[in-house]
């Protein structure tokens, strides 16, 4: 046990320290950039110990698991939705997310809105956007993302806070860099448009293999799992 903790320890210094790094060549300090910790498959006492480590938000790619998680870990922490999201299970999930990373369609959006007027909550939720247009990823296309911000921004029980993309893996990060600047610039165009309930707080964009990249380029949410916690078996 003590040996996981000091390789989370461990693992923790250099994603801070690489954090820190990326962030000054973007004119920022590291404490602006938020870690949400990937606890897809990770098992309750390293997530107790993370949480011990000062990450509090964590993200789950599928809702069964969150909702298990959520019953099970005690300790204050934040949870996020991060994967692909079906409509019928938004109402298991609602009361429970501080942010919905991907919402990529209208009858998403409608649905939250409809759990969320029923519990009188106000739910933040962040627009994903496939920028590489990978068949093989969700998210609304470009050219589709101003039409779907302003059918969104009129539904009273939901906060766009920002927008979400992922990246095509590639083993050279640099390769994929222009899809985090893309997505910068969409959200510096947002940020010109008067719309209601919308704002971009936050970039959410990187993950373990090249969100240095991704903070170079604005992010200033990174979802980060093997990195913190090592390769999946």
């Amino acid at each position: 046990m003590k040996k996981e903790f000091d390789y989370l320890r461990g693992n923790i210094e250099l994603i801070m320290s690489k954090i820190e790094r990326a962030a000054l060549k973007s004119g920022r300090r590291a404490d602006e950039i938020q870690i949400v910790a990937v606890t897809k498959t990770i098992e309750p006492h390293l997530i107790s110990a993370i949480l011990d480590e000062g990450i509090i938000e964590l993200g789950e790619n599928r809702v069964q698991e969150l909702v298990k998680k959520y019953d099970i870990i005690s300790k204050k922490c934040n949870w996020h939705h991060i994967g692909h999201l079906q409509t019928n299970k938004v109402k298991y999930i609602v009361d429970k997310v501080k942010l919905i990373h991907s919402v990529d369609r209208l009858d998403l959006a409608l649905e939250i809105q409809k759990r969320a007027e029923k519990i009188n909550k106000i739910v933040d939720v962040l627009i994903q956007v496939n920028v590489s247009k990978e068949e093989s990823k969700f998210g609304v296309y470009e050219e589709q993302l101003f039409e779907l911000l302003e059918k969104v921004s009129c539904l009273g029980n939901i906060r766009v806070k920002g927008l979400m993309t992922m990246a095509p893996y590639d083993e050279d990060s640099e390769n994929v860099r222009y899809v985090f600047a893309k997505l910068r610039d969409l959200s510096i165009d947002i940020q010109g448009k008067t719309l209601d309930n919308v704002s971009m707080e936050f970039l959410s964009m990187g993950m373990s293999n090249d969100y240095e990249v991704a903070i170079e380029e604005g992010s200033n949410m990174v979802r980060i799992g093997s990195a913190l916690f090592g390769k999946r078996v």
